[in-house]
């Protein structure tokens, strides 16, 4: 708010320019996507002087052949931009198709392309409104990683659902022990340690005598005999035995699916000339090459280096957030895609506190996780993480040191020659004002009643 000569107050201006998304398409296509079928409607000018626009409708049946004959009329009548609902995975076959006929495909989330309210409601009404609202520049785009990033998504989505089936497993075992009086795991850390596996092969195996059991324990576990003896003596029997096979027979398998997953991302990641490490010269390094001399390391590597990032949540975020930077503008809107940031609610002078938004679900969970890391560490995160924890608490804490960490990726992955450089655990305490922090103690005890004299430390 400023004032003018005349001493009326006016409203500062100030110009915002359109986004690229935000542009007019004189030839637009919107589709309503559905399991079998699809609606789509094309929006073209007028073929004549003075007439009106006009949009072509035409039922495709969901199946790679008609949608590839689709692409080709599209083509053929300059479309310029071709919109779509994320409707299940159902959008996936005309997206991809559509996008390796040459068009250009914008992904857009329902919420985005709402009807208005107290109209009627169908699949041709929903393509025209898609089409009308893609042609006016109304719709923003949702982030759809290109083709070789789809490949590693899926792969480390896959390795993730393994490992927490995996994960579900062990779960059951403690619980089919549990249920047997077996109360080992109050003794033990893990279930997983070799000790116990010991004692649990015996158990199905046909050994009962709890002695003879806790005979079977190694290194520091011998100290807890006495303990183990008691934990197991219980009900185990034959029947336990089968399903604790079971059990053991499936997590096994899971970890065989997880080790092989394991290979087959490493190896996609080595397909993709952006996640290598250059030389000296910044020729980018052959696949499988040896990065230890690189003067540019891989980009998982060079994730890793972050406090709370290992090598396996560093390939997570690669395959959920890409490599090329360029799709985020900056830093800020990765975060807000990742679902990290409070949504804006402000009206006037009101400034409510917006919630987060959904965001992208790995890619906010893989960012929390290693926010969670970086939390136990003597680092600059890990120090941002306390100071904040002790004044609002850790579920903000963890929020904002995810929003660090993903403020850094942004700037590694958009730089290849970047490394991360920790600015240490004293950052902050090397950056305070000691003298106005100083007065400011002094000013609380002088209101309390004393008089305060400093001397300085020997």
């Amino acid at each position: 708010m400023a004032q003018g000569k005349d001493g009326t107050r006016r409203v500062s201006a100030r110009l915002v320019e359109d986004e690229e998304y935000q542009l007019r398409y004189e030839r637009a296509c919107g589709i309503d996507v559905a399991k079998a079928s699809g609606m789509a409607c094309t929006r073209l000018p007028p073929d004549r002087a003075g007439g009106r626009r006009v949009a072509l409708l035409e039922e495709v049946a969901a199946t790679v052949p008609a949608v590839t004959a689709l692409g080709g009329r599209l083509l053929e009548a300059g479309v310029e931009m071709v919109s779509m609902e994320s409707t299940s995975d159902y959008w996936r076959l005309w997206y991809y198709v559509l996008e390796s006929c040459g068009l250009r495909v914008q992904l857009v989330s329902s919420s985005q392309a709402r009807q208005l309210a107290g109209r009627p409601k169908s699949d041709a009404l929903d393509a025209q409104w898609l089409a009308r609202l893609t042609e006016m520049g109304l719709l923003r785009p949702s982030f759809v990683p290109p083709p070789e990033i789809r490949e590693l998504r899926d792969y480390t989505r896959a390795r993730l659902h393994k490992a927490q089936d995996r994960t579900r497993e062990w779960q059951r075992l403690e619980k089919l022990l549990e249920g047997a009086l077996i109360k080992v795991s109050s003794v033990a850390s893990s279930l997983q340690s070799k000790s116990v596996l010991d004692m649990i092969a015996a158990l199905i195996s046909g050994e009962r005598d709890p002695r003879a059991l806790a005979g079977l324990a190694r290194t520091s576990m011998r100290a807890k005999m006495a303990d183990l003896e008691h934990a197991l003596t219980g009900m185990f029997d034959d029947h336990h035995a089968e399903l604790a096979r079971m059990l053991l027979d499936h997590i096994g398998y899971l970890d065989r699916q997880v080790a092989r997953l394991d290979d087959a991302i490493a190896a996609c990641l080595d397909k993709i000339p952006a996640a290598r490490g250059a030389d000296a010269d910044g020729a980018i390094l052959p696949a499988s090459a040896d990065a230890g001399d690189a003067a540019v390391l891989p980009a998982a590597a060079r994730l890793a280096e972050i406090p709370g990032v290992s090598e396996l949540l560093a390939r997570n975020i690669i395959a959920e957030i890409g490599l090329d930077m360029t799709r985020f503008p900056t830093p800020g809107h990765l975060v807000s895609w990742a679902g990290l940031t409070p949504v804006t609610a402000q009206s006037g002078k009101r400034q409510a506190r917006g919630k987060k938004g959904h965001g992208d679900t790995y890619a906010k969970n893989a960012a929390t996780q290693a926010a969670n890391g970086a939390a136990r560490t003597r680092t600059f995160l890990g120090e941002r993480y306390h100071r904040i924890a002790r004044r609002r608490g850790n579920a903000r804490a963890l929020v904002a040191t995810a929003r660090s960490i993903l403020v850094i990726i942004w700037h590694l992955l958009n730089d290849p020659t970047a490394r991360f450089t920790d600015l240490g655990h004293d950052h902050y305490a090397r950056k305070t004002d000691k003298d106005r922090k100083l007065r400011g103690h002094v000013r609380q005890i002088q209101a309390l009643g004393f008089q305060v004299t400093i001397t300085p430390a020997a």
